[in-house]
């Protein structure tokens, strides 16, 4: 019986698929040099190669039966770049993708604008007096759902009522608020 070293890149990609380890280790140690060679020259960013190379063993580790079954004439080693070359191109496409999203700038990194700021603060008079406006047990329900932002059980809890009375309570707040808002 042949040795792992003695075994060609075919025959060592057919015993991955089998799940022996010892292959993928000998398949490792033969091919990651010239493979990350290969990388390089196509990319400079080494961070990029080392997650192209790990991707690409990785790949191999799980498909290596769909070339252990393959009936093509295709070396083990183009089969091993094909991937890594995907994984490469698909490293480029989410480096390009990230750059292309545009940075957020923190709302309180942004001064408000004084319309704004009068306007906010007269819609804040208006729903605090409609607020207060509202009988208290549909207040205290409306409260305690969209200020607290409990659920329909936690507020039923909270308040000592039936799940069923919550809901009706907050939404004839939420009638009363639209009409006093309107």
């Amino acid at each position: 019986m042949k040795g792992k070293a003695d075994l060609n890149e075919a025959e060592l990609v057919r015993r991955v698929a089998g799940g022996d380890r010892a292959a993928f280790d000998e398949l490792y140690r033969r091919t990651s040099p010239w493979l990350a060679v290969r990388l390089r020259r196509r990319c400079a960013d080494d961070d990029v190669v080392a997650d192209v190379l790990q991707e690409t063993y990785l790949a191999v580790w799980r498909a290596a039966g769909s070339y252990a079954g393959s009936v093509t004439d295709g070396s083990a080693v183009g089969w091993l770049w094909t991937i890594a070359a995907n994984r490469l191109v698909d490293a480029f496409r989410r480096r390009d993708r990230q750059e292309r999203v545009p940075t957020i700038v923190p709302l309180d990194a942004i001064a408000p604008a004084a319309e704004d700021e009068v306007m906010d603060n007269r819609v804040g008079q208006h729903l605090e007096q409609a607020l207060l406006g509202l009988p208290p047990e549909l207040r205290q329900a409306l409260q305690a759902m969209v200020l607290d932002d409990l659920s329909v059980r936690q507020t039923a809890v909270l308040l000592s009522l039936p799940e069923g009375t919550v809901k009706t309570r907050a939404r004839r707040a939420r009638i009363a608020l639209r009409e006093a808002l309107s």
